[in-house]
């Protein structure tokens, strides 16, 4: 199932490529990395939410809101590092197509980068994927490809890029390679620089989502490389098989289906998944999610996807742990993107109706636990 970058050594086979040190290539290729700096020059950062909870618990919890980037979700961040990677490497060309296997968001924020270097951009997509998500990756100038089986995007999109010249991005093999984990004001560096004045600086936990596994492996590193104490948890979905590679040291872990949780869980484990710098996981029911995201709505007022109530759902079960034994800290998380992108989903009564999920139960303990500090079912 995996496949290799279909263009990263150079055009299909039977073309002749002359601009290697064609003058107007590296021109045109110092304006492209121009633009993709400046984006980021222009980017405030972004904010990190305090989640409310009872000072005498002694753990403090937060959100690094990600939906404030200028395509509304992490995969900004994400995108940007592949555009400058892809540049610098030589695998992006002028008037050739950039194409990415993506469930939406990471396509999103690419069809920005691709329009702001003026190249044109495909996004292989499930045929389930949010009509939001198609919208905006349309109004970036990007073309939607969809397959009905999540597990053929690799495929599909390397074959796409080789019948048209153009380059796989290829998310899943380069997350973890093409952010700096060192610093450079990754996702990392920004939340310890933002919690500097809390009372809990050092974060006991930090709680991410795995897509391509890229974040989790940034943070991780991040946090051996500075010597922090802080622990790395990752949350997974149902229909994903990271859980289980991660669970039995098995590379070779694959699922049957695609995730519901647009945005993470994967069918195969991806390369950027980099299971041993991660110190534990979590299985979320996929009727956790959705109540977490209605919970994080009543008490922030902000409506989130699906993969911020993954990772909420997980990091309020380390609060309780931590609030049960005693023991002080804060645990930090993320919002992934806003809500507004899945009306039609997790925010729909009809579509839990259609995919058997009940949030009944889940809602419950959540309510119970922000009532009392105490995580009233052992069993979820």
């Amino acid at each position: 199932m995996s496949a290799r970058p279909a263009a990263e050594a150079g055009p299909p086979a039977g073309t002749v490529d002359a601009d290697r040190s064609d003058p107007a290539y590296r021109d045109w290729l110092k304006e492209a990395v121009r633009r993709v700096q400046a984006d980021a020059n222009r980017s405030a950062d972004t904010h990190l939410l305090r989640f409310p909870l009872p000072e005498r618990w002694g753990v403090d919890l937060y959100l690094k809101d990600e939906s404030t980037h200028p395509t509304g979700s992490l995969k900004h961040r994400l995108a940007r590092s592949l555009f400058l990677y892809g540049l610098c490497n030589g695998w992006i060309r002028p008037g050739r197509p950039v194409v990415e296997a993506s469930s939406g968001s990471t396509a999103v924020s690419e069809a920005y980068f691709a329009q702001l270097i003026g190249v044109p951009f495909i996004a292989v997509m499930p045929r389930g994927t949010s009509p939001e998500k198609c919208r905006l990756i349309e109004f970036h100038g990007g073309r939607c490809h969809f397959v009905d089986d999540p597990r053929t995007m690799y495929e599909e999109s390397a074959a796409l890029a080789a019948a048209s010249g153009g380059h796989y991005m290829d998310q899943f093999t380069y997350a973890e390679r093409a952010t700096d984990w060192r610093g450079n004001n990754n996702i990392a560096e920004s939340v310890y620089q933002q919690m500097r004045r809390e009372r809990h600086p050092e974060p006991a936990w930090i709680v991410a989502t795995a897509g391509t596994g890229g974040t989790s492996a940034t943070i991780a590193r991040y946090v051996r490389y500075m010597q922090y104490d802080t622990r790395v948890c990752v949350a997974d979905p149902e229909n994903s098989c990271f859980f289980d590679g991660w669970a039995n040291h098995d590379p070779g872990a694959v699922s049957d289906r695609g995730s519901r949780i647009e945005g993470i869980g994967r069918p195969r484990m991806e390369p950027s998944f980099v299971p041993h710098a991660i110190d534990r996981m979590m299985k979320v029911p996929d009727a956790a999610s959705v109540a977490a995201v209605r919970a994080l709505e009543g008490v922030l007022g902000r409506r989130a996807g699906g993969s911020t109530g993954t990772g909420l759902w997980s990091a309020l079960k380390i609060v309780a742990e931590m609030a049960a034994e005693g023991r002080p800290g804060s645990v930090v998380t993320l919002l992934c993107d806003p809500g507004d992108r899945y009306l039609d989903k997790y925010y729909s009564d009809a579509w839990l109706a259609r995919q058997g999920l009940d949030i009944t139960p889940y809602a419950e303990v959540i309510a119970a636990f922000l009532a009392t500090g105490r995580w009233p079912r052992a069993g979820l």
